[in-house]
């Protein structure tokens, strides 16, 4: 079997969640829910499945034994999430103010939260 670096996995459970994510939008728009309300509810889904998958499929070998140190591992997991939501939002307001398309300046902000959010989790969240 090939080994894929943790990196990678990462990025593949990263897909996942913001597929399940963009989904979850999706069918509350479909259903009449409000834009913000839709945004938040599937943002959020999105978080726990990227704690379930990144948890044991990226650093599972990382991942504190169930208890306190799990429910301070899952906190800190929230905060790199908000991290990277905060360093998004900033990312494509700074872009649109500075008259860059919004589009253009979410997939830098994408490719910026990220990287930082992946490197929390390395070395904040799932440390050994």
């Amino acid at each position: 079997m090939i080994a894929v670096p943790p990196y990678l996995r990462y990025a593949a459970v990263s897909a996942v969640a913001l597929g399940i994510d963009v989904a979850a939008f999706l069918i509350l728009m479909a259903g009449g829910t409000t834009a913000a309300l839709a945004s938040g509810v599937g943002y959020s889904i999105g978080i726990v499945v990227h704690w379930l998958l990144s948890s044991r499929l990226v650093f599972a070998d990382r991942l504190a034994q169930r208890g306190a140190n799990r429910k301070r591992q899952q906190g800190l997991f929230l905060a790199s999430a908000l991290a990277g939501l905060s360093l998004t939002m900033a990312i494509v307001g700074l872009g649109d103010l500075a008259g860059l398309d919004p589009r253009l300046a979410k997939l830098g902000a994408i490719a910026v939260s990220f990287n930082a959010v992946y490197l929390l989790r390395r070395t904040v969240v799932f440390v050994k």
